[in-house]
């Protein structure tokens, strides 16, 4: 599955090399989504497939 995504972020990059850019909104979300993978609040890939 690691394949897959880097396939996908390659495309993504392809389509859009602008990608890493993100609106005030998007930076909060990932900022709150850092906080609770340091805490250790997720799933790991193995575990959604």
């Amino acid at each position: 599955m690691l394949i897959m995504n880097d396939l996908v972020k390659h495309l993504i990059k392809e389509w859009d090399p602008d990608f890493t850019k993100v609106t005030p909104e998007e930076a909060k979300i990932i900022d709150k989504s850092d906080r609770e993978m340091k805490s250790g609040e997720y799933y790991s890939e193995k575990e959604v497939w």
